[in-house]
This record gives structure tokens, C-alpha cells and sequence, in this order.
């Protein structure tokens, strides 16, 4: 089997990173007892911008940070793990701003073609894009709070990270 370059980089970061790991000790629940929820944009570094030590918080991360998209795993880690707080940051100049439900469909017919198109239809997907960065934070902080599946005892905020600054601000 043929290693890609990318395959040959995760094999050489593993061993250079498990030559003096020594955190095999820490426990499944994050010891912090919250998590974040962002964007999966390469240009955010979770930890590093939000402080984040290994053991800490559960990290999740989908296109735009989406609270709808990432419910399930929401309630995986509070109901199974034990998090008190959800902390939802999305970032300026992200990809969920630039289209619209309908131009995702039209780029799986002509790149995919008819079948994917089809498949997409069949399944109702959703691609959650958003016009108004700061509403869509509030708006996700609204029905992560307003979901019956989320405790109202869990402390909930929204934030928006500044690709361009590296500054974290509080919206909600």
C-alpha cells in the first residue's frame, strides 16, 4: 500500500508525538466539564486560540460551527460524559457566508452528477449556511437553549473568532 504525503505526515507527527507523550493517564470525561463547539476551518487552532489544555473540554468541530449539526454529540458528551457548559464559536470569513442551500445542490449536480443530486434530495440535506455571522451565533446559542435535549442548567455562550486577528469576542 501506498502512503500519500499526508498519510506519511500523520505517520512521522505520531511517532515524534508518542516519543514523550505522557498524558495516557488522564480521564475519559473532560476534566473541565465544558466543551466548544467551532468551525472546522484549518484556520483555527482550538486550542491554542481558546486555551485549551489536552484533558480539558471536549472539542467539537462541523462546517460554521453548527449547533444543529453537532447535537448529537451535544448530548453525548453532557449526558454521557458529564459537561456543564457549551461554549459555540464561529469566526469571521467563514465558508458558511459565501452560498446558499440551492448553489450546494448545483455544485453536487454538475461536480457529482445526477445520482448525487438525487441522493442529496432524497435525504433533505441541509447545508446550514447562514447570511449574518453574529445572528447565526445567537440563533445557535437560542436552539441549543431552547432544546429540550440540552439542560437549562448548562451554561451556554456564543463567540465569534477573528481569523484575521486571532481575538476571541463574546457575543452572547
Amino acid at each position: 500500500m501506498v502512503a500519500t504525503p499526508v498519510q506519511r505526515n500523520v505517520e512521522s507527527a505520531s511517532a515524534r508525538y508518542a516519543a514523550s507523550f505522557d498524558k495516557g493517564h488522564l480521564a475519559l470525561p473532560p476534566s473541565k466539564k465544558y466543551l466548544v463547539l467551532t468551525c472546522m476551518d484549518a484556520r483555527i487552532d482550538p486550542a491554542q486560540a481558546f486555551g485549551i489544555e489536552l484533558g480539558d473540554a471536549h472539542v467539537i468541530r462541523n462546517a460554521g460551527a453548527s449547533a444543529v449539526d453537532a447535537l448529537r454529540s451535544v448530548i453525548i458528551s453532557q449526558q454521557l460524559l458529564g459537561t456543564e457548559e457549551i461554549v459555540l464559536v464561529k469566526h469571521t470569513g467563514c465558508g458558511m457566508l459565501t452560498f446558499k442551500n440551492a448553489d450546494a445542490y448545483q455544485i453536487v449536480r454538475e461536480r457529482l452528477g445526477e445520482a448525487a443530486h438525487a441522493e442529496l434530495q432524497e435525504r433533505k440535506l441541509d447545508f446550514l449556511p447562514f447570511p449574518e455571522l453574529e445572528k447565526a451565533v445567537a440563533d445557535d446559542v437560542d436552539f441549543l437553549k431552547q432544546s429540550r435535549l440540552v439542560p437549562d442548567s448548562i451554561a451556554i455562550s456564543g463567540w465569534v473568532y477573528e481569523v484575521e486577528t486571532g481575538q476571541t469576542r463574546r457575543v452572547v
